[in-house]
């Protein structure tokens, strides 16, 4: 037994819980006897071409954060109006009224809105789970800030009619990471003909320009959910769809704003965990093994616009597990980033165009589970810092990790490295480069790096273009190391374009990032036509689709064919959000190695086949959404039928399951191993009681691997930017006749506490 570190981390428990809470940012005693200062003439403008300027006003006292607008500023100062529709009439005024205000004092921005609805009886409001991704299927409204008025870069901040709050931090006005987090606070409120809120947002919670007086650029998003109706305050190009929350380069100005003083900003946030563990295959076998830890992360403004955070001693027990996968391909699977740390500021190490998710034929230079993380097993984390954010019209970030040893994954203490620079140019477009690398490779003795240099261009309002070159040294393996692409995307509203050559050498072996696969060069063509159905015919069809796409590979080496996928796809948008989608593909594949795709081996040799899928998916509308699919073809050599559902079953506004459903059936007449059927069944469930508190679950099983796994979490975010997690995770092996067997199992209790000097 080892009761040291459970005492260690009980004593700081209720330390954390005992002592006085900190400041709340956005509540005041004064509550609503706020004052404000005199009126400015106007606090909406726009000029001869539309464009739109707003002006926030000064206010003497704080709000009060409760949803309700009766304080005398909202009688006082104009409401900000005139939303206009993106969807389903591009630029005709919003069906339903939608009032605004937005307000600053010495340490906080305040939005609030009166959302108006004609029948507040339909309003879809299921969700509100902190940074849930149902949030924004409900009723809504988003705020875009755009602090350094680059018109590329920003924040963005949604709250739901039942208080549900998400928030995210965008690049290039793209890749959102929605597990940046920050200090903010918002409510909700009813009233007969719809809803209203109140949004505060510290200056501390904000990277800004230096200076007193503040320029920003600022949008707001309302969706209406019931009637699939989306709207903004500054016009976005129904060509941008839901992706235009994110074009701040269309968004409105918002002038007024003074930020406090300049001071140097301090957060630490200490935590202590206590764990039991059962692990079969550790070595000793360990049985409800009792530890604990204390650790801290700290984060300090170092400008305005950069921040730098340091970590010790990195736990992260309180990540919910991976959702399985099945592979029935001859790569690797990519599993997503969950953890906070590598999360926030994630997009600045974009490279060459390809987004946070990652996982196509497309490296990935720098991907951060490489670093904690080695064959499927958590590494020790010792300490680790990390350096983003503006300077100009710079974007940095540098990131710095020393790992421990992990005897059973055979990992040794490794320090990766990664430092990006990007550099803005012309209106919307950015050149930069990437260096990766880390102390001990595992292909070779020695350490591993990787540089690259990349474009990303942005032309009038759909135009991009994306190249890289980079290049990796690996000992003992010379020449044929560089990887470069060239990617033309239009992406219209009635038409698509998209043309790539991408390429990438055998020996090119970025070990902080992800590869798919190895020597090939690909071209790709891809055409869309997306007509609209003309007003008064086919009423309950808002959008067609038609798309054909050419994929050609061949290896690098050799210029051989070596893949190839000719397809055509046909897409159809309700009026009501269902979608239907119906894919045909031919495929062609000359794999160079064996492999297995559940029980059959699939050996070498020269592979055509042809796949068609169709899919329904139902409007989050509904109290069953999600989206059924069905698939027929061949799969080398054999046939192949699958079926599968993933959706959303509303039990209650608090209660949720999310089930997962996938069943492959495959049959090789020629395969002595014969027919086989893969299964992946899942279902996460979850209550929540506020929109900070919620429970959990994700029960899965995978039988390509044979394993059924059990995650459950508690998370209470006790006061905002502190938080208090349970989490009981089970892995079981179903191999054995009878009852899974127990595999490993966990419980931990970790709990952490903001503190902002």
């Amino acid at each position: 037994m080892k009761p040291a570190p459970i005492v260690i981390a009980a004593a700081f428990a209720v330390w954390v819980v005992c002592s006085p809470v900190a400041a709340q940012p956005a509540a005041s005693p004064s509550g609503g006897n706020a004052t404000v200062a005199p009126m400015p003439q106007t606090v909406v403008a726009r000029d001869a071409e539309g464009r739109l300027t707003l002006r926030a006003v000064r206010i003497a006292d704080a709000l009060r954060i409760d949803g309700r607008l009766d304080e005398p500023s909202y009688e006082l100062v104009e409401a900000i109006g005139g939303f206009v529709q993106q969807e389903p009439a591009d630029g005709e005024p919003t069906t339903e009224k939608t009032e605004a205000w937005i307000f600053f004092d010495n340490a906080n921005v305040y939005i609030s809105a009166r959302l108006w609805d004609s029948h507040p009886e339909r309003m879809i409001a299921n969700e509100m789970r902190h940074d849930s991704s149902n949030l924004i299927n409900n009723e809504q409204l988003t705020i875009v800030i755009d602090t350094f008025h680059d018109r590329r870069n920003g924040f963005l901040f949604l709250v739901n009619a039942l208080g549900g709050m998400l928030e995210e931090a965008f690049v290039d006005e793209r890749s959102p990471s929605r597990d940046w987090n920050t200090v903010w606070s918002a409510k909700t409120g009813r009233f007969d003909q719809g809803w209203t809120l109140e949004i505060a947002i510290p200056f501390k919670s904000l990277r800004y320009q230096p200076g007193t007086e503040q320029v920003w650029g600022i949008n707001m998003n309302r969706i209406i959910r019931w009637k699939n109706e989306r709207t903004f305050l500054a016009p976005i190009p129904r060509s941008s769809a839901q992706a235009g929350v994110f074009k701040v380069s269309s968004a409105a100005t918002l002038v007024g704003i003074e930020a406090p003083p300049s001071a140097k900003h301090l957060e630490l946030k200490p935590y202590a965990i206590g764990k039991l563990t059962t692990d079969r295959n550790a070595q000793p076998i360990l049985t409800n093994d009792p530890t604990g830890n204390i650790g801290f992360d700290a984060k300090y403004g170092v400008t305005r616009g950069l921040t730098a955070d340091l970590t010790v001693r990195t736990d992260f027990a309180q990540v919910e597990e991976d959702t399985q996968q099945v592979n029935l391909s001859r790569f690797d699977l990519f599993f997503p980033e969950k953890r906070e740390f590598f999360l926030e500021g994630q997009g600045i190490f974009n490279f060459g165009g390809q987004t946070t998710g990652g996982g196509g034929d497309t490296p990935t230079l720098f991907f951060s589970r490489q670093v904690g993380i080695a064959r499927g097993r958590p590494v020790p984390i010792l300490a680790g810092g990390r350096l983003t954010g503006k300077a100009g019209a710079y974007s940095v970030g540098v990131v710095n990790i020393q790992t421990d040893d992990e005897p059973l994954s055979a990992a040794r203490a490794t320090n990766f490295t990664a430092v990006r620079l990007r550099r803005d140019v012309l209106r919307r477009s950015a050149i930069g480069a990437l260096f990766t690398g880390r102390s001990i490779s595992t292909l070779a003795d020695g350490s591993n790096e990787a540089v690259g240099i990349d474009g990303n261009f942005a032309f009038y309002q759909n135009v991009r273009i994306n190249t890289y070159l980079a290049r990796t040294w690996t000992p003992g393996r010379h020449g044929n190391d560089l990887s470069y692409r060239g990617q033309f995307d239009y992406a219209g509203d009635r038409y698509g374009l998209q043309a790539e050559r991408l390429a990438v050498g055998e020996h090119f072996n970025p070990e902080v990032g992800f590869v798919r696969r190895l020597n090939f060069e690909k071209h790709f063509l891809s055409l869309r036509f997306s007509p609209r159905p003309k007003s008064g015919s086919m009423m309950s069809i808002r959008r067609f689709s038609y798309e054909a796409r050419f994929a050609y590979l061949t290896t690098g080496t050799t210029s051989r064919l070596e893949s190839r996928d000719a397809g055509a796809a046909f897409r159809i948008e309700f009026q009501n959000s269902d979608r239907l989608n119906v894919d045909y593909a031919r495929l062609y594949d000359v794999p160079q190695r064996s492999f297995r795709v559940g029980n059959v081996t699939i050996p070498v040799g020269t592979y055509a086949y042809q796949q068609v899928a169709a899919s329904y998916q139902l409007g989050q509308q509904r109290k069953v959404a999600g989206t059924l699919t069905l698939l027929r073809g061949t799969y080398y050599g054999g046939d192949q039928t699958g079926a599968s559902y993933a959706g959303r079953v509303e039990v209650t506004r608090q209660v949720a399951l999310e089930p997962t459903v996938s069943v492959n059936w495959f049959n090789y007449p020629q395969n002595p191993q014969g027919p086989f059927t893969t299964r992946l069944v899942g279902t996460r469930a979850t209550l929540t009681i506020t929109p900070r508190m919620f429970i959990a679950t994700l029960l899965q099983y995978n039988s390509t691997t044979s394993a059924f796994t059990n995650n459950l979490r508690f998370r209470w975010e006790y006061q905002p930017g502190s938080e208090l997690f349970i989490v009981y995770t089970e892995g079981r092996d179903t191999r054995p006749a009878g009852f899974p067997v127990l595999d490993n199992r966990g419980l931990a209790v970790k709990i952490n506490r903001l503190i902002r000097m």
